[in-house]
């Protein structure tokens, strides 16, 4: 690869737009909800579930659940996606907050890392 071309990637990766947002795991036996926040919901669900299929994740309850009942056992979702213009912005309070906010809403949620 040309000096160029390399050059061209990295401004393209380093103003990409990731989707941020409120990530969810519901296990469909309990009906518990773990929620995380997220800056890169695709990545965050591809980290999450490798701890998860190496038995390495710091949530014992959620890495429990796992073993007992597979990936299959569980819906990811994306519950809420923040609306953002500047990607090198931090945004962490705003993702707290809207955490909080979905943690407030189902008494089955809690979070996937403290």
């Amino acid at each position: 690869m040309d000096a160029k071309r390399k050059k061209e990637l990295m401004e393209i990766y380093k103003n990409r737009h990731p989707e941020m947002g409120v990530i969810s795991y519901r296990c469909r036996e309990t009906g518990e909800v773990f929620l995380g926040i997220s800056k890169d919901t695709n990545s965050d669900f591809n980290s999450t579930n490798m701890k998860l299929a190496a038995n390495w994740h710091p949530n014992k309850r959620l890495q429990e659940l796992w073993n007992k009942y597979g990936s299959e056992g569980f819906e990811l979702s994306v519950i809420k996606v923040l609306q953002y213009d500047d990607p090198h912005e931090d945004h962490t309070a705003k993702l707290e907050g809207l955490r909080e906010q979905c943690l407030a809403a189902d008494a089955n949620a809690r979070r996937i890392w403290r």
